[in-house]
C-alpha cells in the first residue's frame, strides 16, 4: 500500500515505481524522490520517513527503511535482498531470495554512485563517501569511504562550523558576486 505525507514529491513520470499492494511503500512528509529512480517493494517494505531525499537515478529495492533527514546522492543502489545461491546445481532464479533489511538512520548521507548491500545498518548522521560499497554496519557519527567501505574517522563537534564563520563566509561570497 502507498502512504504519502504532506508536501512529498515523487517525480514518477520518468521513474519506475513498482509498488505492490501486499507490501508497504511509505513516503514521509516533504520527502523527494527524483527523476529516473527505481523503487520496488516486491521483496519487502520500503519506508522513507520525513524529509528524505532520493537522488536522480537511484535504485531502492526493499526491505529498506530510510529515516528522517537522510539522503541519497545520484545513482545510489540499495537492496535489501540478494538472489539465493545455496544450491549450486540450480539457477539462482529458482532459489529463495536472501532477504535482510537495510536501515539508514536519521540525517545520514550516502554519496553518489554508492552501493549499500543487504542487511547493512548505517547509523545516525553518517557520511558515506561517493562510490563506496557498504558491506557492513557503520556506527553513528562516522565518516566512511571506499570499497569495501570503512570508517576513516568519527564526526565530532570540531567538524561543525561556528555560526559567525558561516555567516561571514556567505557575506564575503555575496560581496564578490556583486563586484
Amino acid at each position: 500500500r502507498l502512504w504519502r505525507g504532506k508536501g512529498s514529491v515523487i517525480r514518477s513520470r520518468r521513474s519506475r515505481i513498482d509498488v505492490f499492494p501486499w507490501r508497504r511503500f511509505d513516503v514521509g512528509a516533504y520527502t523527494t524522490i527524483e527523476d529516473f529512480t527505481t523503487i520496488n517493494n516486491g521483496a519487502g517494505d520500503v519506508i522513507l520517513k520525513d524529509g528524505v531525499r532520493i537522488g536522480i537515478g537511484s535504485v531502492v529495492l526493499g526491505p529498506v527503511t530510510i529515516k528522517s533527514g537522510a539522503g541519497l546522492g545520484q545513482h545510489v543502489f540499495i537492496s535489501g535482498f540478494n538472489h539465493g545461491y545455496k544450491d549450486a546445481t540450480q539457477n539462482s532464479k529458482y532459489q529463495a531470495l536472501d532477504k535482510r533489511a537495510v536501515v539508514i538512520e536519521e540525517d545520514s548521507h550516502i554519496g553518489a554512485n554508492s552501493v549499500v548491500l543487504a542487511g547493512v545498518h548505517i547509523g545516525k548522521r553518517c557520511q558515506i563517501g561517493a562510490g563506496s560499497v557498504v558491506t557492513k554496519d557503520i556506527p553513528p557519527y562516522s565518516l566512511a569511504v571506499g570499497n569495501p567501505c570503512r570508517v576513516i574517522r568519527k564526526i565530532t563537534e570540531k567538524d561543525h562550523m561556528p555560526d559567525g564563520i558561516e555567516k561571514n563566509w556567505k557575506l564575503q561570497v555575496w560581496k564578490i558576486e556583486k563586484s
